[in-house]
């Protein structure tokens, strides 16, 4: 067991990253304008919103969550510290995680059940979405199964994450998790090794700075009521605005 985990817990963080990195800059390089998710709600988005919205929402959620973790273990155990401040976080948690799985569901039956939809669906869009699958309901079954994650997080994992990024790793606290939580550890670094080959990619070029950039001024540079008048149905000659 000595050399899987060192293997599992030292090695293969290293290796998915490395690809992780290597694999983002080049797909971005090379093939750029396909660094997207291939949006399919112009072939059906009525049924997509119950999928979409729980998903995202709920994924975002969970990796704010497990990044507020890793960056701030002190601050988290002494959140936890309060009984109630504790059960409300566990129960926050694993209710979007549960988001998470309805909507997951949701999109893989919409994918394999519209025509048009599985007509552009790849190899990799059903590898990564078992993935997460099996991801999120190993989530759920650290969550039941091993309370107080959040805590526990703070104490073991965070260390050991921070020994990764030292390029110092200690894995003495992982070794002795239970098999559940090291599947679940193993799964979040194989989803992050396979994020340039698939559409997840699509998370780095996301527009965030929509959020923070000044509002757009539109400005004409003629008079637009006198080049296209509205109250007319047709005009002999096409306007120079369109």
């Amino acid at each position: 067991m000595t050399a899987l985990n060192n293997f599992l817990f030292i090695a293969f963080p290293y290796i998915a990253i490395g690809i992780f990195l290597v694999g983002s800059v080049w797909r971005y390089r090379t093939n750029g304008f396909k660094v997207s998710a291939l949006s399919s709600q112009f072939l059906e988005g009525k049924a997509g919103f119950w999928g979409i919205v729980p998903f995202h929402i709920g994924i975002l959620v969970l990796f704010l969550g497990h990044l507020f973790v890793f960056l701030f273990p002190e601050t988290v155990i002494n959140v936890n510290a309060n009984p109630v401040r504790l059960v409300t976080h566990e129960g926050i948690a694993f209710t979007f995680g549960i988001s998470v799985l309805v909507g997951l569901i949701f999109l893989m039956t919409r994918r394999l059940t519209h025509p048009r939809i599985l007509a552009v669906t790849t190899k990799m869009d059903i590898v990564i979405e078992l993935l997460l699958l099996s991801q999120i309901l190993l989530g759920c079954w650290v969550a039941l199964g091993y309370r107080w994650g959040s805590s526990w997080f703070a104490s073991d994992l965070s260390p050991y994450l921070w020994s990764i990024f030292k390029l110092n790793p200690d894995i003495t606290a992982v070794a002795a998790l239970p098999v559940a939580i090291k599947l679940h550890i193993v799964g979040a670094f194989t989803i992050l090794l396979l994020i340039p080959f698939t559409r997840l990619i699509h998370f780095l070029v996301a527009p965030f700075h929509y959020l923070f950039r000044p509002y757009q001024v539109v400005m004409w540079n003629w008079d637009k009521n006198a080049i296209r008048e509205p109250r007319t149905a047709w005009q002999i000659f096409r306007p120079r605005n369109n």
